[in-house]
């Protein structure tokens, strides 16, 4: 098991990548802990906290840069929230867990991978499509209550395939996806903590995370080559996802 200070460098530096991008670090915090040896039981909550730690400033600093389309947004969460706290209340057998965990951050990296540099042209942006944003939300958030992130990975990659909107709208909407499904899988988590959950290293990770994320936040907001810590962030969640799947 690692020392919880070498954690805590570790997540501060996984948070402020992620955040830089619009994401909460979620799955690379899941298999760290994993690895790490932290208790099956404490794995999602500590990951979906670290999460709103993270998002939570970047959504801010991307509503005070006027980046967030609400109306464009709504349709994506409004069903994601609900099946992600489902997602969470549902009792899984830790080596499914693993699997369905490793399984989903291959697939996540691919898609990062892959996703294009190409940028939309906000004046030509397809119109919007509110049932095809419900389900593709909907699907996404009932996976990461089960898993325990906010599923801004996966629905980042799938909105720029779909040309939905900026690259810079794009993560804003990823922070605030974020954001809202590590709140409902917590809520759905709290029927079955448990009792010994160590809460002075939840405590000490909260902390690196929130400093990390600030100062990725800050770098995204500054135009940091997106491309490259798109890159950067596949890699991680593709050596996260081998690393879960070889603890089994």
């Amino acid at each position: 098991m690692f020392p919880d200070w070498t954690l805590a460098l570790f997540f501060l530096l996984i948070a402020f990548i992620y955040a830089s991008v619009g994401f909460g670090g979620g799955s690379s915090y899941l298999a760290l802990l994993a690895v790490a040896g932290i208790p099956f039981q404490e794995i999602r909550l500590t990951a979906l906290i670290c999460n709103i730690l993270v998002v939570t400033g970047g959504t801010l600093i991307f509503w005070q840069n006027k980046q967030l389309d609400l109306r464009k947004i709504l349709p994506l969460v409004v069903v994601s929230v609900p099946l992600a706290f489902l997602g969470a209340k549902m009792r899984l057998q830790e080596a499914f867990f693993f699997q369905l965990l490793g399984i989903s951050l291959l697939l996540a990296s691919t898609l990062l991978w892959f996703q294009g540099r190409k940028e939309a042209d906000p004046t030509v942006l397809p119109k919007n499509n509110y049932l095809r944003d419900g389900l593709l939300g909907g699907a996404i958030g009932l996976l990461s209550g089960l898993v325990g992130i906010g599923g801004g990975i996966f629905l980042s990659p799938v909105l720029h395939f779909l040309n939905w909107h900026t690259a810079r709208k794009i993560a804003a909407t990823a922070s605030v996806f974020i954001l809202v499904n590590s709140i409902a899988g917590i809520g759905g988590q709290l029927a079955h903590l448990p009792a010994d959950l160590h809460w002075g290293r939840v405590a000490l990770l909260g902390a690196a995370v929130l400093l990390g994320g600030q100062l990725g936040s800050r770098i995204s907001i500054a135009r940091f080559d997106p491309l490259l810590i798109r890159r950067v962030t596949a890699v991680l969640v593709f050596a996260a996802g081998v690393e879960v799947l070889f603890k089994l």
